[in-house]
């Protein structure tokens, strides 16, 4: 069982009844059950839409008394049946006060209104005649309200905080989400990270896209959480039609969404809180400029939820977008940005040539990828492009033939040097066992072939591209001043898990077949540093993921635990949730195994060179991540 509050998760629901219009007996009866219906599945926050206790489309019936008091009666009934449930619900309805009527939400929470906002945008064109029935939250004259019996809150400026946890409520109606400034832009700056938007905005073509994208930009801008929820078909009548659009949003990404249903609808998903308020922190200009305004906070007590699993969907691979329209997409931009960054470096410098050690394996053929680009941008020829493969103890056929094979295809400047011999006579002359395969064994090559690198630049005056990738820096995963080494490092800001996709991406629009056939072996190829010697077949043996971990765990970890700040419980939680390969016991021993290196390894990430930022992880030193080297990983691996 998972408890949602101590992993910073609310669960919240978006519901349209089916409703009857002027009818608040039997609006309320189906707002009473779809409560029911969430509350059995542990929601803690629900939110209705607009005037659905009378329904929006009502028109001059808004000024019949009898509607007015059966709305107030109505409501009286569903605080009393709800006084047992321990949820945070805003349901819409028309409340009049100050000589005025009120387009209004209003909040209850177990059997008890704790405040009502007022719509401020009232709409007054085409289809809509607001102005015609309500009055603007501008002109209310009280700051409280009495309904059912009871002076409560009653102001445009409400918020609603939970004692028990880090949600703060907004409440915005409909039109205010369409403003220049939306209400919710100042709730979210007075510490909102919730916003509900109770509306009744009916369907024309291209307008669900729109309010789809208001919706998502505003999650985005405000970094909260959107809950919106509109009135549905039952309302629908004369010229307009309802579609009951119901979206959950968190952070500029839909979480879910559902419309033009006949019936009734509950959405339900798991908000993450906590992810809201790291990004807060993080981004310090989130508070810049705050517009002084008499915001008043009601305090409740939102009960705590135990539930079997999460209502929400956790990637597996956050930095690889699921649809292949999406993924050749991100390909493309990566690769723009790779290759542009290579381009100036070189154009800044005046160096014409560059120098790279070509192993067959993934990340020095994405980054031969990438520098032929940045030379075709500059009209620069490829052979001067120097491709160096340097064939060790531990180079398989497979790999020594596809880097040949690939640096043919492209046309580049090909050389091969040995560094066998060179890396025994080193071994032999420090006194070195050659039968013992160490770390000095193998880091004795890596530091040889970066050498052979660096003096091949100086004498053809040429700049080492570096192949390193992301989740091998994170690790530590290469030799400190021999793979960690370059001039500038094109992968730098790539994650392993997606080095794979760029250079499948690659190989799929590739029209030369020689070059094609060997990204796609290469692709095949199991990942390795091919520093010890090979099997009694001459296949690889020293395979990197049975050493380190699966990159696929890797990257998850290194996201969730620097773009979110997440706690090492939290990702395993959300690892279970993503993951149907990987079982809590492998999860926990690679996370303890990533926290380790990442902290122990931090001294290389320090004396890293230049190289590209892609995405919202980076490992600079001069940038992203600034971590001392000397930092104890005792409280990240005690989980």
């Amino acid at each position: 069982m998972i408890s949602l509050n101590q992993y910073g998760f609310i669960r919240a629901g978006v519901a349209v009844p089916y409703l009857k219009v002027a009818n608040p007996l039997f609006n309320i009866e189906q707002i009473r059950s779809l409560i029911m219906k969430a509350s059995a599945r542990k929601v803690q926050v629900l939110v209705f839409p607009e005037l659905c206790v009378t329904g929006y489309s009502a028109g001059d019936l808004f000024n019949q008394r009898l509607l007015l008091e059966s709305a107030e009666k109505e409501l009286l009934n569903l605080l009393q049946a709800t006084k047992e449930t321990k949820m945070f619900i805003a349901i819409g309805m028309p409340i009049v006060c100050d000589n005025q009527l009120f387009n209004c939400a209003v909040m209850i929470h177990e059997g008890h209104i704790l405040g009502v906002v007022p719509k401020t945008f009232i709409p007054n064109y085409s289809e809509f005649y607001e102005k015609r029935w309500f009055a603007s939250a501008v002109n209310r004259i009280s700051n409280k309200v009495k309904i059912c019996g009871l002076e409560v809150p009653f102001h445009e400026n409400l918020l609603f905080k939970d004692e028990n946890s880090e949600l703060v409520v907004g409440v915005e109606l409909c039109e205010d989400l369409w403003m220049p400034i939306p209400p919710s832009s100042y709730h979210v700056q007075h510490g909102a990270n919730l916003i509900l938007n109770l509306s009744a905005s009916n369907e024309i073509v291209g307008k669900a896209e729109y309010r789809r994208n208001l919706v998502t930009q505003q999650s985005a801008k405000g970094m909260t959480a959107y809950l919106y929820t509109s009135a549905g078909n039952s309302e629908s009548t004369t010229d307009v039609v309802f579609g009951g659009h119901a979206m959950i949003a968190e952070n500029g990404s839909l979480l879910a969404e559902d419309r033009m249903n006949d019936e009734e609808t509950l959405l339900i998903r798991d908000l993450d809180i906590e992810l809201l308020m790291n990004d807060r922190r993080k981004f310090n200009s989130f508070m810049g400029i705050v517009d002084p305004k008499n915001y008043e906070t009601v305090s409740f007590n939102l009960a705590s939820q135990t539930v079997p699993s999460l209502e929400r969907h956790t990637n597996p691979q956050p930095f690889v977008p699921s649809s292949k329209e999406d993924r050749d997409e991100r390909c493309l931009e990566i690769f723009r940005i790779q290759s542009v960054g290579l381009a100036q470096r070189l154009l800044k410098t005046g160096i014409k040539k560059a120098v790279l050690g070509i192993s067959g394996g993934l990340d020095s053929t994405l980054a031969l990828l990438v520098t032929c680009a940045a030379f075709e941008k500059l009209k620069l020829p490829t052979e001067n492009i120097i491709g160096v493969t340097m064939p060790g103890f531990g180079t398989s056929g497979r790999t020594f033939r596809n880097s040949h094979d690939l640096m043919k295809g492209l046309g580049v400047n090909t050389k091969e040097i040995s560094i066998k011999e060179a890396c025994i006579h080193h071994l032999t002359a420090i006194g070195h066992d050659l039968s013992v395969h160490d770390i000095t064994y193998e880091n004795a090559q890596a530091r040889e072939r970066t050498q052979i690198l660096m003096d091949l630049a100086n004498q053809v005056e040429g700049l080492v591209v570096g192949t390193g990738d992301l989740s091998e820096l994170a690790l530590g995963w290469c030799t400190y001043n021999g793979d960690q080494m370059s001039m500038y490092g094109v992968n730098s800001g790539i994650p392993k898990t997606l080095v794979r996709y760029l250079v499948t991406w690659y190989a799929e629009r590739s029209d030369n077949p020689d070059t094609k056939n060997a990204l796609l072996d290469i692709i095949e190829t199991p990942v390795s540093p091919e520093l010890l010697p090979l099997d009694e077949k001459g296949e690889i043996e020293q395979k990197t993921e049975d050493i380190v971990g699966p990159y696929l765990l890797h990257d998850f970890f290194l996201y969730n635990m620097l773009r979110f700040g997440y706690t090492p419980s939290k990702i395993v939680l959300l690892a279970q949730n993503g993951f149907d390969s990987y079982g809590k016991e492998e999860i926990v021993h690679w996370l303890k195994v990533f926290c380790k290196r990442f902290f122990t390894q931090q001294f290389k990430r320090s004396a890293m060179p230049d190289g590209v930022k892609v995405g919202s992880i980076s490992l600079s030193p001069r940038g992203d991540w600034r971590m001392p080297s000397d930092a104890s990983a005792e409280i990240w691996l005690k989980f």
